[in-house]
Order: C-alpha cells, then sequence, then structure tokens
C-alpha cells in the first residue's frame, strides 16, 4: 500500500505542466530555485507550491546554503513510476498475445 501511495505522489507531481518543466531542467542537474524556476510565467508563492508539491512526492530534494536553495532531483519516484509502467506493459502485451493465439487458431479452424 506504501508503494502505491507514493506511485500516486510521483504521478501527481508529474500531472502539472510547469512541475514537468522543472523536473525537464534538473534532470540536467542540480540548480538553484532561480535557475530551475526562471522564464515560468507564474508567481512566486505558485512556484513555491509547485516545489512543494514536487518535494512531498519526492521527486525532488532542497539543500538550503544560507540564502540560496538549491535543487536536485531525485530519481527513486520516477523509478517506482517507471517500474509500475512496464509491470503494465508487460501485463498488455500478454494480454495482446492472448488475443493473438486465439484470432490465429480461428482463421485455422476456418480452413
Amino acid at each position: 500500500m506504501a508503494n502505491q501511495v507514493l506511485l500516486d505522489r510521483a504521478f501527481a507531481a508529474c500531472s502539472h505542466p510547469l512541475r514537468r518543466r522543472i523536473v525537464e531542467r534538473l534532470a540536467d542537474g542540480e540548480m538553484t530555485v532561480g535557475q530551475a524556476t526562471r522564464d515560468f510565467d507564474v508567481s512566486k508563492p505558485a512556484i513555491s507550491r509547485h516545489l512543494r508539491v514536487l518535494e512531498q512526492a519526492g521527486a525532488i530534494a532542497r539543500v538550503v546554503d544560507g540564502r540560496t536553495h538549491r535543487l536536485r532531483l531525485q530519481e527513486q519516484p520516477f523509478e517506482n513510476a517507471n517500474d509500475w509502467l512496464n509491470d503494465l506493459r508487460a501485463l498488455w502485451e500478454r494480454k495482446f498475445d492472448t488475443v493473438e493465439l486465439f484470432l490465429a487458431e480461428q482463421r485455422k479452424g476456418r480452413e
């Protein structure tokens, strides 16, 4: 159940386009908050709320050094989401293989 909550948080964190853009920027490496959110046409309180969602999901970590806040992408939530998607993909591939076998048997029976 705990994994489901973490997975829900990871997907919720990436559900907003601005948060996805922050994640994409941080994929290049650690940045200050200003660097990671530069050129976003939203208020500072809105930026703070989006960063809080990402932090609560475990998607980013913040290191405070005096007045400088540095953000770093955390891999685990995205690895969990990727694992879940891969499991789902494998399930659907098995289902499609079963349908394909069934259809092949149906065609064979008509010949």
